[in-house]
């Protein structure tokens, strides 16, 4: 007989539904296979992911990274920190590219969507666990088109962001340790990449082409 190994698990969602989908997927796969999932924690937002995480140290965690209180990509980095051995699975409804090559691009070991087929997970999750990794088909196909789409620099990346926040050029300037000068040329070429004539519609290409986080506007 196969040895079960006891695999400690962390589910982080805002919405119960959610999580109580991916508890009753971890039952049934325990019961299909030698491992043994086992529901250490649950977190209602990402301040109490990180507890979690850093409390319990879990071989897999599940993660939305839409939530209260703490949320973004910025949230793995944090995780990393406190649990650098767990394995992460983020589940997310967001369609934006920007977005979705910045959670690649941080290490993270999954990338579902929350309408992934079922057996998508059941496939996919051994392979997780082995040290594989993998990103949903629709998501590397959204990645590569916004690829495609006009490149900014880092630095023009920070100015959008907090243009879109509502900063003005001298707290920009401040933030960034620049010149009100220099955040103005930004702002400029901003303007002329996209395509756009007024902040309004630098909002508005900006998250559809997926250029910020939209739980940080």
């Amino acid at each position: 007989m196969a040895q079960v190994k006891t695999i400690s698990v962390v589910i982080a969602d805002d919405h119960e539904i959610i999580r109580s989908a991916i508890d009753s997927l971890l039952i049934n796969l325990s019961s299909e296979s030698s491992h043994q999932y086992q529901v250490v924690a649950v977190a209602e937002n990402g301040l109490g992911a990180l507890a979690a995480a850093k409390a319990q140290k879990p071989d897999l965690l599940f993660l939305d990274i839409s939530m209260p209180l703490a949320s973004g990509a910025e949230i793995i980095h944090d995780i990393r920190r406190w649990s650098p051995d767990s394995r992460i699975i983020v589940f997310t409804g967001i369609s934006a590219p920007g977005l979705l090559a910045t959670i690649v691009e941080s290490g993270v070991e999954g990338l579902f969507s929350k309408g992934s087929p079922v057996d998508q997970m059941r496939e996919k999750l051994p392979l997780i666990l082995q040290g594989g990794r993998y990103v949903a088909p629709d998501f590397l196909e959204l990645i590569e088109q916004g690829q495609q789409a006009v490149a900014l620099t880092d630095r023009e990346r920070q100015v959008l962001n907090m243009i879109v926040a509502g900063k003005t050029n001298k707290e920009i300037a401040e933030a960034l340790f620049i010149s009100p000068k220099t955040v103005d040329k930004h702002r400029t070429s901003l303007m002329n990449k996209l395509e756009v004539h007024s902040v309004a519609q630098l909002l508005a290409r900006a998250l559809k082409d997926g250029l910020i986080d939209v739980n940080g506007v």
